[in-house]
């Protein structure tokens, strides 16, 4: 069955991303590349006999004639639970081969990097992208160099040597793991970054595809961390796919959680006068410690077109989120727990709506094994 197009574009200039190159930003204005004119989702094509996210084949770019790469990412379980009275399904992304969503984005992100002829890929992460990156490189037979905060969870660390991959402890907040791995780039390096790179997104697009299966409609709204931006970027592309095919009418609300001690959504969307994101700031959530988010125009558009919020969360409130799945037998890391007081948030503010026009998901983004 023949694989989709891939179709990127500069956000600022337009241009069209290189057929031959791999550059992680347009070469012409320096913009961020992003996915354009991507086909309706048609449910007639789903094959269901293929594994994981691949039974998407026809929305998915993959290179024809060869295997996807494939790790048994996809697929994951939706279990019910309840939040102070309210029921809500809890998308259990820590269940992917590496521990979190980013394994949907990695398996296409590093399938192409494979067909453009990368044999070495350098990339920054404060932990889970590097991990999912270095897992799907192994698989491919691509060496890797990940660039992390040098105060990276060591559980996150040492998950990434286990794949092989040469680990750069940085100094510094989070963006200086960026520098090191753009100056490498600036060398010659391929630079996989799944923030910049558009095509992991695809992945991560079907995450919506799932709910929606799962569900028989939309959900009315979804909960989920949010840091530079590609869980949304890519929920939001899944629901778009939806909508033109016709499978939903509407897509859900969105509710994005940051932590309160670095929330750039949060300040952009709610027009605080003070700063929110923190130079020195600290926080268990340290997946979402981003304080120039590069998706944030796609985020504040989801968040806006579909009567959501952005919340800010407390180490306290973080603390107790994590407890609550925990008694609920649900395993998520601070960064993922955010997702607890965000729906609190939004219960408070009364904009999820009723419970005729759909059910609450909050995406268990990543698993708490990662955060020991």
């Amino acid at each position: 069955m023949a694989a989709m197009a891939l179709l990127p574009r500069c956000a600022e200039c337009a241009a069209p991303y290189p057929s031959q190159t791999n550059p992680f930003r347009c070469p012409q204005c320096g913009g961020v590349f992003e996915p354009e004119a991507l086909p309706a989702f048609d449910p007639e094509r789903v094959e269901d006999d293929a594994p994981g996210l691949w039974r998407y084949r026809h929305w998915l770019p993959s290179a024809e004639g060869r295997p996807p790469l494939w790790l048994g990412e996809g697929r994951t379980p939706l279990v019910p639970t309840t939040v102070d009275g309210l029921p809500v399904w809890c998308k259990l992304e820590s269940l992917n081969p590496s521990g979190s969503f980013k394994d949907r984005g990695s398996a296409i992100l590093v399938a192409w990097l494979r067909e453009r002829g990368v044999s070495h890929a350098v990339e920054d992460s404060s932990g889970n992208a590097g991990a999912s990156f270095a897992a799907y490189c192994a698989a491919a037979g691509i060496a890797a160099t990940i660039y992390v905060p040098a105060h990276a969870a060591g559980a996150k660390l040492a998950q990434i040597e286990s794949y092989g991959a040469s680990l750069v402890r940085v100094a510094g907040p989070r963006e200086a793991a960026a520098r090191e791995a753009g100056a490498a780039a600036a060398q010659g390096a391929a630079y996989g970054s799944h923030v910049y790179l558009p095509f992991g997104l695809y992945g991560i697009a079907t995450l919506a595809f799932e709910l929606v299966e799962a569900l028989g409609r939309a959900p009315r709204a979804i909960v989920l961390p949010a840091g530079h931006g590609t869980l949304t970027t890519g929920l939001w592309l899944g629901f778009g796919a939806l909508l033109a095919g016709q499978s939903i009418t509407r897509p859900p609300r969105f509710i994005l959680a940051q932590a309160e001690a670095c929330a750039p959504v949060y300040q952009a969307w709610s027009g605080a006068g003070e700063s929110i994101a923190l130079a020195n700031a600290a926080s268990r959530a340290e997946g979402i410690m981003i304080r120039e988010p590069v998706r944030l125009r796609t985020m504040l558009r989801a968040v806006s077109s579909t009567g959501g919020m952005v919340t800010r969360v407390s180490e306290s409130e973080i603390e107790a989120g994590r407890n609550l799945l925990g008694r609920a037998g649900i395993s998520a890391e601070p960064t993922s727990a955010v997702v607890v007081a965000g729906l609190r948030q939004a219960m408070a503010a009364g904009i999820l709506g009723s419970n005729d026009e759909g059910e609450v998901v909050v995406i268990i983004s990543g698993h708490g094994l990662k955060s020991s």
